[in-house]
């Protein structure tokens, strides 16, 4: 779990040294040519076998996907990874406390919302735009949450999650084919959206897969609130972006909410 964890931040700072030439719009097309090309191999789906009635949430699933990944890196481009990576990790904060009626998780629910009104308050050097992005960001891994677990029940095995992934390339192809044509790419800054890719993408999928085999749904989901701080720190250490101590205490509010949330619980 800290080796998925590590894995998918350290990625994404990686992929942000590619910025200056792909832009946050090339490097996620490299990403989810480089995602796809793992999950195709894992899942193996049988396209010819699905139906319109397993195809339609698959569709939903890649739009979904790409729109995460894209709205995600340029949020941090925008405003950094700890910041960007704190507002997407909302998405699944709501679904886990929308689908309750206790009142704890109706408290953490008012602690997350203090500390996201709290890292967008008006300030001089306020991106609104970036930290827009990031809350589209999580609108969209709460969907990608909720369409999973569809394509799960309507297509067997990984083949769903795959069929997504490469649709959602397909997407990108002309997007990428653009980018490169309107700023040819250096050596470097394809390397960096690749290992991007690979780490973000390839690692943190095969590394929960076994995960999850031998670690408890409620261990698993305790551990993935720590992300914020993982990104803050990566951010931090590894890209030199600072982060002030109201900036540091909401995201800990957040990751706060969330751990109270799963101690909670029964059964």
């Amino acid at each position: 779990m800290i080796g998925s964890g590590l894995s998918n931040q350290t990625g994404a700072a990686i992929g942000s040294h590619a910025f200056p030439v792909l832009g946050p719009v090339g490097v996620v097309a490299v990403r989810q040519y480089v995602a796809a090309i793992v999950l195709l191999a894992v899942g193996r789906p049988r396209l010819r076998s699905f139906t319109w009635w397993q195809w339609r949430p698959v569709v939903g699933l890649a739009v979904v996907f790409g729109t995460m990944n894209l709205s995600l890196y340029t949020a941090i481009d925008r405003i950094g990874l700890g910041l960007a990576v704190t507002l997407e990790f909302l998405g699944p904060l709501c679904i886990a406390l929308a689908t309750s009626r206790r009142r704890a998780d109706a408290c953490c629910a008012l602690v997350a919302a203090a500390a996201v009104v709290t890292l967008m308050r008006p300030r001089p050097s306020a991106d609104y735009l970036g930290m827009s992005l990031g809350l589209l960001a999580a609108v969209c891994w709460a969907s990608y949450i909720l369409l999973n677990r569809t394509v799960g029940r309507r297509v067997p095995g990984a083949q769903g999650s795959a069929a997504a992934a490469g649709l959602s390339a397909l997407m990108f192809l002309p997007i990428g084919i653009a980018v490169a044509v309107h700023q040819p790419p250096t050596p470097s800054a394809v390397a960096y959206a690749v290992t991007a890719g690979v780490l973000s993408s390839a690692v943190p999928y095969l590394a929960d897969l076994f995960t999850l085999r031998r670690v408890p749904a409620q261990a698993f989901g305790l551990f993935m609130s720590i992300n914020p701080v993982l990104a803050a720190l990566v951010g931090w250490v590894g890209l030199g972006q600072n982060l002030g101590w109201t900036e540091w205490t909401s995201i800990g509010a957040i990751v706060a909410a969330n751990t109270l949330s799963i101690l909670t619980r029964r059964g």
